[in-house]
């Protein structure tokens, strides 16, 4: 009987705490479940809303659809932004689950992603301004040029609108605070590269290249002289 005791005791403790652990088990079950729930209806509600407001043509006229679209997808930016919130959602309701099972760690880990999210969704939503931005100026610039005579006008406004939009890049990068340090180091040391290159072919023999040029963009002020 004594063995037999040694063999029932650890199954009945065990049996204990199965039966303690399972109301929190069946909580964090019901809390996933409704977080799945919520998160499909912020989603869906979050699309409805951008679209409504044409949140969707800002994006196709900054060029960042296509950007999506060559990647292969269908979705659009505006879908992005509601699977993102979905996301937010559904680590929200993660993190409430775990913490009521005690799994400290995960929730910790769920939270530092959870706290990325919304900086990668302003990240997102820099780059689609500035894009939309970049763009617009490139086309002043390219109209501007055109009409004082300048052949070079569309070369000279596509470099205007991919020049803001690198910097835009960059301030998105920043904000996101994933290697923003090397980003903005390999930038700056290609920049200074190009200038050093411009620099030496205009020095050394670019001369008459420069002058051709400048002979190309402004005939009409050369041909007043």
């Amino acid at each position: 009987m004594e063995n037999l005791g040694a063999i029932i005791d650890p199954v009945r403790a065990f049996l204990v705490q199965i039966a303690a652990y399972l109301p929190r088990l069946a909580v964090a079950v019901v809390v996933l479940v409704a977080g799945w729930l919520l998160a499909k209806a912020v989603r869906f509600a979050v699309v409805k809303a951008l679209r409504a407001m044409n949140f969707h043509i800002l994006t196709e006229r900054a060029g960042v659809d296509s950007f999506l679209q060559q990647g292969g997808t269908d979705a659009d930016t505006t879908d992005v932004f509601g699977v993102l919130l979905y996301w937010v959602v559904i680590l929200a309701a993660l993190i409430i689950a775990f913490n009521g099972l005690g799994l400290h760690q995960v929730t910790e880990l769920l939270t530092r992603v959870l706290l990325f999210l919304p900086k990668l969704l302003v990240g997102l939503l820099v780059i689609i301004v500035g894009s939309y931005f970049g763009r617009f100026v490139g086309n002043v610039v390219q109209t501007y040029l055109s009409n004082v005579g300048i052949s070079d006008a569309e070369v000279l406004g596509r470099i205007a609108h991919y020049a803001i939009v690198v910097f835009v890049v960059l301030i998105a990068v920043d904000h996101l605070d994933v290697g923003a340090g090397l980003v903005q180091d390999t930038f700056l040391i290609l920049l200074a590269g190009l200038v050093l290159a411009l620099a030496l072919a205009f020095g050394l023999g670019g001369r008459d290249w420069a002058a051709r040029l400048l002979e190309r963009w402004f005939p009409r002020q050369r041909g007043d002289d």
